[in-house]
């Protein structure tokens, strides 16, 4: 029952969001990135350039990162204090060494004056981690006073995740469409390299969707002379799907990427690590030649523009001003 109301009230949360913005007079507004996060340092780029897109775009912004994952954040926190490291890593901004969860980067900037946010996920489908993340938005959004004037929030929007949502304010077949066109390059190194292309997504046991079959076939649709497969290390289409299809198609090289914002713990280890388990040591046992690539998808320019649309949508569709 409380996962039910969770999720209905993420449901509203979204759909009032989607509505014509009742007249509000702008306030200040900031925009937070929500991101699961990542302790490789090597991979934290792919966020960075994000947040550097995004920054460009509204100079007069502060743009500031929210890590879901409670053990990410902690790590970080611990590097805090490790000088050595910082001193090695000398590229990493000092924010990510206090990065916190959603509720305290919201708290930290309602704190500093800002009234309107747009929190822009990073995550790749509305999965658990967007369902929690609206209800958290939710509940602060929902907070209310007395008098008007001392609401902590005028407005709080959320932005949908890379493959977007259901409803039918944005419909989310276009955002797999621009999604798959944002991954030309992918496909065109594969071409390169005369390798199928073969995605690692993350996915999940409890919430699959068809989102990553669609996705698989639209690739093969745009790109026929490249095949495309998609496999998750969570949910479906699993890795023995996912093998047997590549056997079955008589496939002898494929180039592996992580189908991930960030090319962090599951792309270095579960999908190109030496371990037996690895989808590289499994395929190359298979007969085939892996050609693993790790960069993740927040490397890719074209989709970081995809962040910056869904970012835009969500402050319009709220009457948010970013400047």
């Amino acid at each position: 029952m409380k996962r039910l109301s969770a999720a209905l009230a993420a449901t509203v949360l979204s759909t009032h969001l989607a509505a014509a913005p009742a007249p509000m007079q702008p306030e200040p507004s900031a925009i937070v990135l929500a991101a699961f996060g990542t302790t490789y340092d090597s991979a934290v780029d792919s966020l960075l350039q994000i947040q550097h897109d995004v920054q460009q775009a509204y100079p007069d912004t502060p743009v500031r990162f929210a890590f879901t994952s409670n053990i990410i954040r902690k790590r970080w926190h611990q590097r805090q204090g490790d000088q050595a490291y910082q001193a090695a890593h000398p590229d990493i901004p000092a924010e990510l060494y206090q990065v916190k969860n959603v509720l305290g980067t919201l708290a930290d900037l309602q704190n500093d004056g800002y009234r309107d946010i747009v929190v822009q996920t990073t995550l790749l489908t509305h999965g658990e981690e967007f369902t929690d993340l609206l209800a958290y938005t939710d509940a602060l959004a929902g907070i209310d006073t007395l008098k008007a004037k001392w609401k902590p929030f005028q407005r709080i929007a959320v932005g949908r995740p890379l493959m977007g949502t259901w409803g039918s304010q944005q419909e989310y077949r276009h955002d797999l469409e621009a999604l798959t066109l944002a991954l030309a390059a992918d496909v065109e190194q594969a071409r390169k390299s005369g390798a199928a292309l073969v995605y690692m997504g993350h996915g999940n046991d409890h919430l699959s969707t068809g989102l990553y079959y669609e996705l698989d076939e639209l690739m093969n649709q745009h790109y026929p002379d490249v095949p495309v497969y998609v496999g998750l290390v969570e949910g479906h289409p699993d890795f023995d799907r996912l093998s047997a299809r590549l056997q079955q198609d008589g496939v002898t090289k494929v180039q592996l990427r992580p189908l991930m914002v960030v090319a962090g713990d599951h792309a270095s280890n579960d999908m190109a690590g030496d371990e037996p388990d690895s989808w590289k040591i499994q395929l190359q046992q298979l007969g085939m030649e892996v050609e693993p690539v790790l960069s993740g998808l927040g490397n890719n320019p074209q989709v970081r523009q995809r962040y910056l649309t869904h970012l835009n949508d969500a402050a319009a569709a709220a009457g948010i001003v970013l400047k």
